[in-house]
């Protein structure tokens, strides 16, 4: 009897609201993950978001928590922010069967985190995906944790990190630097970027790897044409266009599995035609990617970056060059030396980082690697 009495008591537990959560002003929906890890319960969700033009759209995402009750204090938030899936609809994590084995992030709902890993804007959703697009992906990023404080058993609260690899690591340190104006309602406590690109043409010119440059410069192309009528006559001919637009269109980033043939030769194709581009020097694309590059003189601390020195699609040198930055503003900034490659930095680096994350909410005085850096 016992027994059955504390199960209805955890069933009961699970479906109240809590306190921040009476009124969805965000969240759309909310469905239960049937296949989520055990010892812990997701849902996908659908929630309202505005790019930054305050345009509205209707994005997706996930939202994991420990499988316990509700705790009589709200739960500690960490923000996923996903890497590089590609820029089609069909891309979105979410939709993914692998997305718990390739989300890093989802290893701290394991240390009682209420994790938050929106998709962004397009992807899951039928708009083109605003690719590497600053104030549109953090805009999307803040809307989700508010979204999450929505639902039923999560009992997110207020308080939050925000923890991305790759492109995610650009998410992330624009969440950062968005998320007092733009969402003053949560408390931002730390950032956490593992292989960032943070000067965009840099990052999009200096990769070692030619061909995940080549793939990376087709969606951000495409993305960005698609969004803002972008012309491509100024980066390649008519026929190098269409195999631009169709490699964003019909490839998603393939972790466990090789690409097709006709991705192979398409990638071998753009990355011989754009060897001599830089997109600094190419308008508008330029004057875009330094505008939706990150500066250091605007991200809060304090802050963690993750970089490995053998990167081949993220240069390490600019990585470090922000960082110095950084350093340079006064934010506190813990550095990560990796020797991995570029796909497993969060992973490689998650120990560490989950642990300065908690020291973050736990008050602790941040370290500050900026005289080694």
């Amino acid at each position: 009897m016992r027994h059955l009495l504390a199960a209805i008591l955890f069933a009961l537990s699970m479906f109240s609201l809590p306190t921040a959560a009476q009124s969805p002003r965000y969240l759309i929906s909310a469905s239960p993950m049937t296949d989520a890890p055990s010892g812990i319960q997701a849902w996908r969700i659908q929630y309202w978001t505005t790019n930054g033009s305050g345009q509205r759209f209707a994005a997706t995402g996930i939202v994991a928590a420990p499988m316990e009750a509700i705790p009589p204090r709200p739960r500690r938030v960490i923000a996923w922010t996903h890497g590089a899936w590609g820029v089609a609809e069909k891309c979105a994590p979410s939709l993914s069967p692998n997305f718990f084995e390739y989300s890093a992030g989802m290893d701290a709902v394991r240390s009682g985190y209420v994790v938050v890993a929106p998709d962004y804007i397009g992807l899951g959703s039928p708009t083109m995906h605003p690719f590497l697009v600053g104030p549109d992906t953090a805009n999307a990023v803040l809307d989700a944790v508010r979204a999450a404080r929505e639902i039923p058993g999560a009992a997110a609260g207020s308080s939050f990190a925000v923890w991305g690899e790759s492109q995610g690591g650009h998410a992330a340190l624009w969440t950062a630097t968005a998320a007092r104006s733009y969402a003053p309602d949560l408390t931002l406590v730390g950032t956490a970027a593992a292989a960032p690109p943070t000067d965009l043409a840099a990052n999009l010119r200096e990769g070692s790897d030619k061909n995940a440059r080549a793939l990376l410069l087709s969606f951000a192309l495409h993305s960005w044409s698609t969004l803002y009528n972008f012309p491509l006559d100024g980066v390649a001919n008519r026929t190098n266009q269409g195999i631009i637009n169709r490699l964003a269109q019909n490839n998603c980033v393939a972790f466990n599995k090789k690409p097709k043939l006709g991705t192979i030769l398409g990638i071998l194709t753009i990355a011989r035609a754009t060897r001599s581009n830089d997109i600094a020097r190419i308008e508008p694309f330029g004057s875009f990617a330094r505008a939706n590059s990150v500066d250091p003189a605007r991200v809060p601390g304090p802050l963690l970056i993750a970089q490995s020195g053998k990167d081949t699609i993220v240069a390490p040198a600019v990585t470090r060059k922000f960082a110095k930055a950084a350093c340079k503003r006064g934010t506190p900034t813990r550095w990560i030396a990796l020797t991995g490659g570029h796909g497993t930095s969060a992973k490689d680096s998650a120990q560490e980082t989950i642990g300065w994350i908690t020291a973050r909410f736990d008050g602790n005085p941040a370290p500050n690697d900026c005289r080694r850096i």
